[in-house]
């Protein structure tokens, strides 16, 4: 028997589904979003109104092929969203076209998330993006209200007051609820607000198609449900859980449950879970002195990232060891605010700490590489500090390297430093588990 066994109703013929609802916990929690967040700051910042001002965020406004990193409501009318080009907006004089300011957008995600906590402890508040948080009001919400949609009305509108950001609020029955009532009902409505219940659940939940528009699921699980057969949320519902156990594991239990609404996590619960990594450990063959290391550290992060990739993730996360070659040993860990699987910008991070803490004068004999706290490829998002254009094209490079690498053998395409002396690679290539063949 397994733990979600409880919730499962025998006797099919008595309810739609096969969850008993009433064995689950109700609480209420609110999902707000700051509508075209950046693109409202920006404009407000110039004196417009987002509502009614065809304003558009892009990353380069130099550059015809940089990527826009946001909208407003008017300009997405006209087909311009998150990720077209700037060569794709229409030269008109009604249509803004600026660069992003940061350190504006942190300043007022951080304006609105000081009144959110007016009406909330801490540990019942999670800032899920910079523009987007969530709020259990279960215990706090009689205090300013007389329900949990008055206090989000309440919020939204000194959210407007204070910064004149428009807000979008989902509430539900608990974290996952309250998430798909924004998404998919909250930010087309007049208020601005939508309130899901477990009842709503069969009614509202169950004709979601595609698949991919539901929280929590991606285009390719979308496409390994599709083979199944399995197209909507309510196909997903009814499906037997037990065949999306076999087919899918732990995730198969979550998919199931969530389509049927269920959700059992809390906001104030902390989860420790198993962290995968990716490494590059080696003993060299010789003492290397400082200037020398450089080439077997960009090998090794090479190496880990042509892995990174493979797997489709990027990390955020980025840790190394350098060992003296007498005793000692330099280490240092860093996260980053965003994602990467590209070469140059972990050796980047690797080789500017190690210009700092390491003694420029001692020889070495070990390095470790190690990239942990992943993200899947496809929920990455833009970023403001970087040019997704160029980026894009970089990730394009590597991974057609990588390819023929695959295809080929990793000694088919070499860095001119494994060419030199201090470069190991290629000797490490021919190898099996760190062994000749």
């Amino acid at each position: 028997m397994f733990w979600y066994d409880k919730y499962i109703i025998k006797d099919y013929k008595r309810v739609l589904n096969m969850y008993d609802y009433s064995l689950c916990e109700k609480r209420n929690v609110l999902c707000i979003d700051q509508k075209s967040f950046f693109a409202s700051v920006s404009c407000i910042m110039i004196g417009l109104d987002p509502m009614t001002t065809k304003l558009a965020v892009v990353a380069d406004t130099k550059r015809q092929g940089s990527v826009v990193l946001a909208a407003t409501p008017p300009l997405k009318m006209l087909g311009i969203k998150t990720g077209s080009r700037l060569f794709e907006i229409p030269h008109r004089s009604d249509i803004y076209i600026i660069n992003p300011s940061m350190n504006t957008y942190l300043k007022v995600a951080s304006q609105i998330a000081e009144i959110s906590l007016q009406y909330v402890a801490p540990e019942d508040y999670h800032q899920y993006s910079i523009d987007e948080f969530f709020m259990d009001v279960t215990k706090s919400y009689k205090l300013y209200a007389e329900s949990p949609y008055a206090l989000a009305l309440k919020i939204k509108q000194e959210i407007y007051d204070k910064t004149q950001i428009q807000c979008a609020v989902g509430i539900g029955d608990n974290v996952l609820l309250s998430k798909i009532a924004l998404d998919m009902e909250a930010k087309t409505q007049p208020d601005g607000i939508a309130e899901w219940h477990y009842e709503d659940v069969p009614v509202k939940m169950w004709s979601i198609e595609p698949l991919s528009k539901f929280w929590g699921i991606n285009r390719r699980t979308e496409k390994k449900l599709n083979q199944k057969g399995i197209f909507t949320i309510g196909q997903l519902a009814n499906y037997p859980h037990h065949y999306l156990k076999r087919d899918f594991g732990i995730i198969g239990v979550d998919l199931h449950l969530h389509a049927n609404g269920i959700d059992s996590s809390l906001i104030r619960e902390k989860h420790h879970i198993y962290k995968p990594s990716i490494n590059k450990s080696q003993i060299l063959m010789r003492d290397y002195r400082f200037d020398e290391l450089r080439a077997v550290v960009l090998e090794h992060v090479e190496e880990v990232t042509f892995r990174l990739r493979a797997d489709n993730m990027i990390a955020r996360t980025i840790s190394f060891t350098v060992g003296y070659s007498d005793e000692g040993k330099v280490n240092k860990s860093y996260t980053l605010s965003e994602g990467t699987n590209l070469t140059a910008d972990i050796f980047q991070f690797v080789w500017g700490f190690m210009m700092q803490l390491c003694d420029k004068k001692r020889m070495y004999r070990t390095v470790n590489i190690s990239l942990t706290n992943f993200i899947r490829e496809e929920d990455h998002q833009l970023s403001l500090f970087v040019d997704e254009f160029e980026r894009e094209k970089q990730e394009r490079l590597e991974k057609t390297v990588d390819q023929l690498k695959i295809r080929f053998g990793k000694n088919s395409v070499l860095r001119a430093v494994s060419y030199t002396e201090q470069g190991t690679a290629m000797k490490r290539n021919g190898l099996i588990a760190g062994h000749k063949a």
